[in-house]
């Protein structure tokens, strides 16, 4: 099967959980709920997993950052957040370019 960026962006998007950034570690988690974090953790900070891996690059463009998919590779629950081939062979690629994409709500 060949790799596409196209594949690796939906993968991306079929990331399942929540992340948020520990205050007292400096750490971020990953959980399966909102209200599964607790108090280290604020909530306007918490972000669906699949937002996480994307940083903003300019005004109409975002960034499938590798080095935000590492902090969940390190965690090691692949198989309960979903991170799939497609993502691993990016994650390998590193003499590719990280993809910069647009992307935009599609309301359905």
């Amino acid at each position: 099967m060949r790799i596409t960026s196209q594949l690796i962006c939906q993968a991306a998007d079929d990331l399942k959980g929540f992340v948020g950034l520990n205050r007292k570690t400096n750490q971020y988690i990953v959980r399966f709920s909102e209200d599964s974090f607790g108090m280290d953790v604020a909530d306007h900070g918490i972000m669906p997993t699949r937002e996480f891996v994307w940083a903003q690059a300019s005004e109409q463009t975002m960034t499938l950052k590798r080095e935000r998919i590492q902090l969940l590779l390190d965690q090691n629950i692949d198989e309960r957040i979903n991170i799939t081939e497609p993502l691993r062979v990016y994650m390998q690629k590193v003499e590719v370019p990280e993809i910069v994409a647009q992307r935009s709500l599609v309301h359905g």
